[in-house]
């Protein structure tokens, strides 16, 4: 047995070794978390090898884990209507109106909404920016002679904002910014904004038009913090799932537009749009990021 001992010790040391090792890399092989959606694990990887390479998100470099830049919630936390009347609204344009041609998916509106048991459709959404942007999915192109429009208005109908615009050269998502030489958007009052087209020369027919409410809202200083020192990422995570709804799109639209070729920012898109019942607009294009 004495001859036996320096074998056995050697055997130990080898086996705690071993068991040592196994334990260190439990995390690195683990698989996401039960309950996680499938973007969650397709942005962790591609994280993980774009922080590998040296590469950035957004124009930052990723200096911190991938895991922990990773968005941890991609549905939007859809907020309560706010108290009073309820805002109402049009998230989609309607076919066959105002002789505005069929289009499939319709003119819509990128923003959250709910519908009531009677049918009554509100479209509401908040944001921390006194200028804030809406995007807008446009079956139509500048080849129609179309006249769109963009209005903003305050809580008392009082026009505080007024754009034409122009039709884009193909179907897709575009950008309608407040510029910083319009009013800015006072915090906890509520705005009104229009989307108009009339596709009717004559103007014999009501256009169609989308409509909603926005809101300017604050976070508690915490929050805004965070928001002020973290990656855009992150910054479209917090946002998501505190409910502005404003900052997390516009965030998440750049970064595609960035990184067009990413499968996971994509995948992060569709999840996005499709927490609002807008899939079919997921696969739309983002024509401009420009105001």
């Amino acid at each position: 047995m004495k001859s036996n001992s320096p074998a056995i010790k050697l055997f130990l040391v080898v086996a705690f070794s071993c068991t040592s090792l196994l334990v260190s890399l439990t995390p690195l092989l683990a698989k996401p978390r039960v309950g996680s959606s499938l973007s969650d694990a397709l942005l962790y990887e591609r994280l993980r090898q774009r922080q590998a390479q040296g590469k950035t998100y957004g124009g930052l470099r990723l200096r911190s884990d991938p895991k922990k830049t990773l968005a941890q919630a991609t549905t939007f936390n859809l907020p309560p209507l706010p108290p009073g009347s309820a805002p109402g609204g049009r998230v989609r344009g309607g076919a066959k109106r105002g002789g505005c041609l069929v289009a499939k998916p319709d003119l819509t509106a990128l923003a959250p909404f709910s519908q009531e048991a009677n049918s009554v459709i509100n479209v509401w959404g908040k944001t921390m920016v006194d200028h804030p942007s809406w995007f807008f999915y446009v079956p139509y192109t500048k080849d129609l002679p179309y006249e769109v429009e963009f209005v903003l208005q305050d809580q008392d109908s009082n026009q505080i904002y007024e754009k034409a615009i122009a039709l884009p050269d193909k179907p897709g998502v575009i950008r309608v910014s407040l510029p910083p030489t319009a009013p800015a958007l006072a915090v906890d009052k509520q705005y009104h904004w229009f989307f108009t087209i009339n596709c009717d020369k004559e103007k014999n027919s009501p256009p169609t038009f989308l409509e909603g409410v926005i809101q300017r809202v604050q976070l508690n200083p915490t929050i805004v913090k965070e928001l002020q020192t973290t990656e855009p990422l992150k910054r479209y995570a917090i946002y998501a799932q505190n409910g502005i709804w404003y900052e997390a799109l516009t965030i998440l639209a750049q970064l595609r537009q960035n990184n067009p070729q990413d499968a996971a920012l994509q995948a992060e898109w569709r999840n996005l749009l499709s927490s609002i019942r807008l899939d079919d607009i997921a696969a739309e294009p983002i024509l401009s990021d420009k105001p």
